[in-house]
């Protein structure tokens, strides 16, 4: 049987590349790829693919958004997100979103073969980083539950911005990477602020920054 595999990033060259690792697999077959949700949404309707590999960062809605929209009209089928994004973060939203895995884009190649594997036969791939994180925090809660991380108050596209801000993008080029207008991301940073308790703009960037680099914030 071939399973046909549906590939969705914005970066030309690397969807070439996956789409060799994927082809040489026996079984495997890349059945189109996209560069943004729409024509993703398209693809999904004229390929009919078996599984769905997508990034998280696609210009204007995100991948988040486009396993939604395909787990609200397509619930069987199964969709692995391929990341450059912090897993812990987005793991559980990915998860929760109704994606069965997440693969980081700096592991291995086989790590992504076997998450294809898995995920196609019915399960769900994470981590062994991630799978520990998770039971961690469920083995630790006794009595009432912490209050939760501050970053999981934000959107999944504040969550975006907010990791764009860390790395300390410009306004206008965080704007443009996202698609979506400046005042649209003023909105957004001034939501962050609010959720976050945070006083203002510069206020905002300091603790991006110090979360991009340290990985958490108020451990």
């Amino acid at each position: 049987m071939i399973n046909k595999i549906l590939l969705v990033d914005d970066h030309p060259l690397l969807r070439e590349g996956l789409g060799r690792l994927v082809g040489a697999e026996s079984g495997l077959r890349v059945c189109g790829m996209a560069g943004d949700v729409q024509e993703a949404l398209s693809m999904v309707e004229s390929t009919e693919p078996d599984l769905v590999i997508t990034d998280l960062t696609l210009p204007g809605r995100n991948g988040l958004e486009l396993i939604k929209d395909l787990i609200a009209t397509h619930p069987e089928l199964p969709i692995i997100v391929l990341s450059m994004h912090d897993e812990l973060i987005y793991a559980e939203r990915v998860l929760r979103a109704g994606g069965r895995g997440y693969v980081m884009k700096d592991a291995p190649p086989d790590r992504l073969l076997e998450a294809i594997r898995t995920v196609l036969g019915g399960g769900v791939f994470a981590s062994q980083t991630v799978t520990n994180h998770f039971l961690r925090a469920l083995s630790s809660v006794k009595g009432p539950p912490a209050p939760g991380f501050p970053l999981e108050r934000l959107t999944d596209r504040e969550m975006e911005v907010f990791e764009l801000i860390g790395q300390a993008k410009s306004n206008q080029d965080i704007a443009s990477r996202l698609g979506i207008s400046p005042r649209t991301l003023d909105a957004h940073r001034a939501h962050i602020r609010e959720k976050l308790g945070l006083g203002d703009g510069n206020e905002l960037t300091r603790y991006a920054i110090r979360w991009v680099e340290v990985g958490v914030i108020g451990g």
